[in-house]
């Protein structure tokens, strides 16, 4: 990642399902984000609820910043856990800006709107690390947030 490599901090957006999800993957999004955050990353999402929300919810409470790219118009749309919130009035083509705003990618679980970023990100040529993702050729399989993170940071 060159962008640690420069001494400034790695962006690693966390994906997932944005919609009502189990406890369980809740709970591995908020472990992913604190795991970030001691990581020294900054946390890229979408910016709305789920697995999203987790993730932006575990980093800041670990201290990291985080960032929503958000489909709407709206900043006020973002979860409570944003730092900086992004509304571009793009609706599901701001799948992409997630993407491309990242250095590596972390999958949690997700649908399509899941599929499609990572796609991009594999596209892009982005580390991915899938925790019960999408079991696609490229995705790093992990068992667990810290192994997830290890695996997108590449270590």
């Amino acid at each position: 990642m060159t962008r640690a490599e420069g001494g400034a901090p790695p962006y690693v957006a966390v994906v997932g399902d944005g919609g009502a999800v189990s406890p369980d993957v809740l709970a591995v999004a908020e472990a992913v984000g604190a795991e970030l955050a001691r990581r020294g990353a900054v946390v890229v999402t979408g910016g709305l609820g789920g697995v999203m929300q987790a993730a932006c919810r575990g980093a800041r409470a670990a201290g990291a910043t985080t960032l929503g790219i958000l489909p709407g118009d709206d900043h006020a749309a973002a979860n409570p856990y944003v730092d900086v919130a992004v509304a571009t009035g793009m609706g599901e083509l701001r799948n992409g800006l997630v993407v491309r705003s990242a250095d590596a990618v972390v999958a949690i679980a997700g649908g399509l709107g899941t599929l499609s970023e990572i796609a991009l990100a594999l596209k892009a040529g982005k580390q991915v690390a899938g925790i019960g993702t999408w079991a696609i050729e490229g995705v790093l399989r992990a068992g667990d947030a810290a192994e997830a993170v290890a695996l997108a940071l590449g270590d």
